[in-house]
């Protein structure tokens, strides 16, 4: 949706710029149906310190199940997390992982036959 979203404003500012017109945001953003407000909110938005936060987690979750050879699953790697200071539970751990579209490797348990 985004690169139709981004061809649309490329061809309207390629005719205002044969026409020989100039292109206004304003008008840009009244064609995407986005208000001023909103835009000049996004262009200065600053990431909260949650934003950060769980954004180095998950560089951090994204180095351990690396580290494992993507074997270890939410328990395993919030042990590892808090090995190393970090405080965060396992249901944190487990949505981080669900978002980032990572699993553990499951293995059947051994039964005799």
């Amino acid at each position: 949706m985004t690169e139709a979203i981004y061809l649309q404003v490329s061809e309207k500012t390629e005719a205002a710029r044969k026409a020989g017109r100039r292109v206004s945001v304003s008008g840009m953003l009244k064609f995407l149906g986005v208000s001023r407000s909103g835009y000049q909110e996004w262009l200065h938005h600053v990431p909260s310190d949650t934003e950060k936060r769980r954004k180095t987690v998950k560089a951090k979750i994204q180095d351990i199940y690396d580290a494992s050879r993507q074997n270890y699953g939410a328990p395993k790697i919030t042990v590892e997390l808090r090995k190393t200071g970090e405080v965060i539970s396992e249901r944190t751990v487990g949505t981080y992982m669900r978002q980032m579209g990572i699993r553990a490797q499951w293995s059947k348990p051994w039964t005799i036959k």
